[in-house]
C-alpha cells in the first residue's frame, strides 16, 4: 500500500491552532493533521501533561500527537497570549478541549476571537453540549457509566467500561467532521463558525441502536454477555490447550456450510435447526454440544478451516500482538515513527484510503517546544524578541 503525496492531501494549506490536551481534543488535530492540514499544538512550558502519563495513559503522546508542530508558551502571561493570537490570526482552525472559563479568562474564547477573524472556525471539545450537565466534570468512563455502554459492556450487575477511549477517540472525531462541514459551509459564505462536540452525547449515539431496539421492539436490550444473540453460532470457544477463538455461522447458507466442513451431518439433518431462528432458540443445548465436537480442534486448524470457508472467525488477539499482524504489515496500516525520547517503534494510521493510499506520518510527536522558534518568526517575531521572551520564561523554544 502506498502512501500519498503530503501537498495532494485533501487540508494541505489549512492551518490548525489547537489547545488540547488528554485524547479528545488532539484526536481532532490528528484527523485532521494525517489529512495533511499543518497542525499546531499550543502547549504549556511543563508540556501538555500526556507526555509524562504511565500506565494506560503512556501512549496517548505518541498516538494522538503525531503531524503535528510544538509551540510552548505561558499563556498566563499577556507576552504569551499575545505569541498565540498571532498565530490563531494565520489559523482557520482553532481547536480547544479546556473548560469553557478557562478560554474565556484567557481571551481566546470563539466570541472573542471570531472579532479578530470572521472566517475562523473553532471546535470545542467537552463534556456536555450545552444544558443541564454542561457544568459537570466528564471523562470518558463517566459518560460510558451514564451513557449506557458500561452497562451494555459488563455482565448483568457489573458494568464494565470498554477496553479503549472510545468516547474521547470518537468524539475528537466528530470534532473533526464539524471542522470538515465548517470549512465547506466557509466556502459558500465566508464565515466562520463554532464547531461543538461531546462526550455524553457521542456516548449516547454509540448505543442509540439499543435505544432504538426498545422503541422497535418494546423490549429492553440485555447487556451484551447475557443478550439474545441474533445468531445461534455467534461466541468464543476454548479449544485444544485451551486456546480461544471467535467462531460465528450467521446464515443459513453458512450453517449448511459449516455443518459439511465439520462432518455434523446429524446436526445438519435436525428439523430443530433447519433455520437460524430456530437455532437461536436451541442454542442451549446446541452451543455445548458444538463446543464439545470442537473441542479436540487446535485454535490454528479451526482458523484454517473457517477461512479456507468463508466463514466468520477471529483469534482473539491482545493489543502488542498487532504489531505482528501480516495484514496490517503487507497494507501499510502501521507507519515507522520516532518516539520523542529517540525510540523507533511503529504506529497505526487513519482506517482509510485516499484514491488507493494510505495517508501517513509527515511528523514525529514533536518534542516540547520544538518548532516555536521557526514559528513565531514566521509570524512576525524578530530574534532578539524571541530571545527577550525565551529570557522572560514566556516561551520554550525546542531549537536551544
Amino acid at each position: 500500500m502506498t502512501q500519498r503525496d503530503p501537498t495532494t492531501l485533501p487540508y494541505a494549506g489549512i492551518r490548525v491552532v489547537e489547545f488540547t490536551h488528554m485524547v479528545m481534543g488532539p484526536t481532532c488535530g490528528m484527523v485532521l493533521g494525517d489529512l495533511g492540514a499543518e497542525v499546531i499544538k499550543i502547549e504549556p512550558l511543563a508540556g501538555d501533561n500526556t507526555r509524562r502519563l504511565l500506565g494506560s495513559g503512556a501512549g496517548f503522546f505518541a498516538m494522538f500527537n503525531r503531524n503535528k508542530k510544538s509551540v510552548a508558551l505561558d499563556l498566563q502571561a499577556p507576552e504569551g497570549r499575545q505569541a498565540a493570537l498571532r498565530l490563531i490570526a494565520t489559523a482557520d482552525i482553532v481547536s480547544e478541549n479546556f473548560k469553557p472559563a478557562t478560554m474565556k479568562k484567557l481571551g481566546l474564547d470563539y466570541e472573542s476571537l471570531r472579532k479578530l477573524n470572521p472566517r475562523l472556525i473553532y471546535v470545542s471539545h467537552k463534556g456536555f453540549l450545552p444544558g443541564p450537565y454542561d457544568h459537570r466534570t466528564a471523562l470518558d468512563e463517566v459518560v460510558q457509566m451514564m451513557g449506557g455502554l458500561a452497562y451494555m459492556t459488563g455482565r448483568a450487575g457489573d458494568p464494565l467500561r470498554a477496553g479503549t477511549s472510545v468516547n474521547d477517540i470518537m468524539g475528537g472525531m466528530f470534532g473533526a467532521i464539524g471542522a470538515m462541514a465548517a470549512l465547506a459551509q466557509r466556502e459558500q459564505t465566508g464565515r466562520g463558525q463554532e464547531v461543538q462536540s461531546a462526550l455524553f452525547e457521542n456516548n449516547v449515539f454509540l448505543v442509540a441502536q439499543h435505544m432504538m431496539q426498545f422503541a422497535v421492539t418494546g423490549q429492553a436490550a440485555d447487556p451484551m454477555p447475557s443478550r439474545i444473540s441474533a445468531w445461534a453460532v455467534y461466541d468464543v470457544f476454548t479449544v485444544r490447550d485451551g486456546e480461544q477463538i471467535f467462531l460465528a455461522v450467521v446464515s443459513d447458507t453458512q450453517w449448511a456450510i459449516f455443518c459439511q466442513a465439520f462432518a455434523l451431518d446429524d446436526l445438519k439433518s435436525d428439523a430443530r435447526l433447519a433455520s437460524n431462528n430456530q437455532r437461536v432458540r436451541a442454542r442451549d443445548w446446541l452451543i455445548p454440544l458444538l463446543r464439545a465436537r470442537l473441542a479436540d480442534h487446535t485454535a490454528a486448524e479451526l482458523s484454517s478451516m473457517f477461512e479456507r470457508n468463508g466463514l466468520p472467525f477471529a483469534p482473539i488477539t491482545r493489543p502488542q500482538d498487532l504489531f505482528d499482524d501480516p495484514h496490517l504489515n503487507a497494507t501499510g496500516g502501521l507507519a515507522p515513527l520516532t518516539l520523542p525520547d529517540g525510540r523507533e517503534t511503529r504506529v497505526a494510521l487513519l482506517p482509510l484510503t485516499l484514491g488507493g493510499e494510505r495517508p501517513g506520518l509527515r511528523l514525529n510527536p514533536p518534542g516540547l517546544g520544538q518548532h516555536t522558534a521557526a514559528l513565531l518568526r514566521e509570524v512576525g517575531y524578530s530574534d532578539q524578541e524571541l530571545a527577550t521572551l525565551k529570557a522572560g520564561k514566556f516561551i520554550r523554544d525546542g531549537e536551544a
